[in-house]
């Protein structure tokens, strides 16, 4: 049976080797039971590059593996280990290059101005998306600005992303406005995907743009173990939950959940190049 028939989900971005996962195998059989049928899993710092692998080489009908450094370890990962992930990367078989991006949202770490933090992430970034580019690989991107700072990550992240034009980005988290959404479209050829804040209340804004955005530029996630949707806010998250974030997207859109299902999954495929 195809991806998105009869209600089935892929979750496209969650890290399954976060270590507050214990039994992947049970969590595997709870997800399905609520239609998740395959997910993408990304590895985001050298602890969990080789996990991430793993679960994708003995699971490969329900996970694909991405990696990355995150742009909050971007201090702490050596040259020796940028090395090691490149050969990784070239090894074994990925979906995209992520989770890379840009957060401007923490303060500088110990020992790092402003300035010299933010041009690290930013020179990290453009090596990810090199490396996309010699794999032929799409990327999964994180922005995140102060609350009330402005947008100069999504700016920087965006300017990025125009010196790589075969590389298509997906802004995962999507919170932006409708007017970055349609840069990310027209310019980028982009994609964005929405989590579980589409379904908390005061989140007019981005659902909104969820309802809007044209159907072959939506996908979506959990971003587990992270940002569990409502009913399950505030508790440990898994890739299941995506059920919940469909269901809030197919209400915001006047559409059933099938239909939701069937697009989602759609895009997904094509993105990540999934051949099933």
């Amino acid at each position: 049976m195809a991806s998105g028939e009869n209600g089935e989900l892929i979750d496209t971005h969650c890290h399954l080797a976060s270590e507050r996962y214990a039994d992947i195998a049970s969590l595997r059989s709870e997800c399905e039971a609520l239609g998740l049928s395959h997910c993408i899993s990304q590895g985001t710092h050298p602890g969990d590059w080789d996990a991430t692998l793993a679960l994708a080489r003995c699971m490969p009908d329900f996970v694909s593996a991405c990696l990355a450094v995150h742009p909050s370890d971007c201090t702490e990962v050596s040259e020796e280990q940028w090395e090691c992930m490149k050969r990784l990367c070239c090894e074994h078989p990925l979906a995209a290059i992520g989770e890379a991006g840009l957060d401007y949202y923490w303060d500088a770490p110990t020992g790092w101005t402003e300035d010299a933090y933010r041009a690290r992430q930013r020179n990290f970034l453009e090596c990810h998306f090199e490396l996309a580019r010699t794999l032929g690989l799409n990327i999964s991107l994180h922005t995140r600005d102060k609350v009330g700072a402005g947008s100069a990550c999504f700016e920087d992240a965006f300017a990025i992303a125009r010196q790589f034009p075969t590389v298509r980005p997906v802004f995962h988290c999507f919170i932006g406005s409708r007017q970055q959404a349609e840069r990310i479209f027209d310019e980028l050829d982009g994609m964005v995907s929405f989590t579980g804040l589409i379904t908390f209340k005061k989140t007019e804004a981005v659902q909104a743009v969820a309802a809007w955005c044209p159907a072959e530029r939506i996908m979506v996630e959990t971003d587990s173990p992270y940002l569990s949707p409502e009913p399950h806010r505030g508790k440990l998250n898994i890739p299941g939950r995506v059920r919940f974030v469909a269901e809030k997207l197919a209400a915001l859109r006047g559409i059933s959940l099938e239909e939701v299902c069937r697009i989602t999954s759609y895009n997904a495929r094509r993105f990540f190049r999934l051949s099933r």
